[in-house]
Formats: structure tokens, C-alpha cells, sequence
């Protein structure tokens, strides 16, 4: 098991993800990010299934970080209650999975 963690979390449109991920970034929060979009979300809300096209955000950062990071998006975040969840990382390429950690130590 590593340190890694992988945080995901869904957002109405590409502009409002590109900008959360650039707020956690310039904090130092998550390491990097990747956007998938055009993603389908059927969900039940306030009584109705509904459906809507959404962008997925996948963040990687380290445990230590998750709180904060959680709180970032949280803050940035349009949807009175977002998709905010985190998944621990159990393997990964060694040299890529010490680069999160490079990027992202130091955080308060």
C-alpha cells in the first residue's frame, strides 16, 4: 500500500474543473490532474432521477494532503453537494507515485 491517494470529483462544465485543478495545483494540494469529459451522471435528486452530462476530475496527491484537499474543492466547488471522493492508491510505477509525493510535500 503507498501514500498515494486519488481524489474524484465531478463538476458541471470543463471551465469550472480546469479551474479547481489550477487552484490545487498552484497550493500544491494534488500533483497533477486529468479532466474526462462529456461523462453521463444519472443521479437522483430532490426526488427525480435525472440526468445530465458532467466533466470528471481525477486528482492525485498523498493522505497527508486529502483534508485540505477535500476542503479546496469543497470551497471552489458550484454544486451545493458535490461528488467529492477519495481512493487510496495500493500500487503504482515507484518513480511516478515519488513524484506525487515530491510535488506535493510540504503542504500545511
Amino acid at each position: 500500500m503507498t501514500d498515494t491517494w486519488l481524489l474524484y470529483s465531478t463538476f458541471p462544465d470543463r471551465k469550472e474543473a480546469l479551474s479547481v485543478a489550477r487552484a490545487l495545483l498552484e497550493k500544491r494540494l494534488i500533483a497533477c490532474a486529468n479532466l474526462h469529459e462529456n461523462v453521463t451522471s444519472l443521479y437522483r435528486w430532490q426526488g427525480e432521477i435525472r440526468q445530465e452530462t458532467e466533466v470528471v476530475l481525477t486528482m492525485k496527491t498523498r493522505r497527508e494532503n486529502l483534508s485540505h484537499a477535500i476542503a479546496a474543492v469543497k470551497n471552489l466547488h458550484s454544486y451545493d453537494l458535490p461528488c467529492i471522493i477519495a481512493y487510496p492508491i495500493g500500487e503504482g510505477f515507484p518513480p511516478f507515485l515519488q513524484w506525487i509525493a515530491d510535488e506535493t510535500a510540504g503542504v500545511s
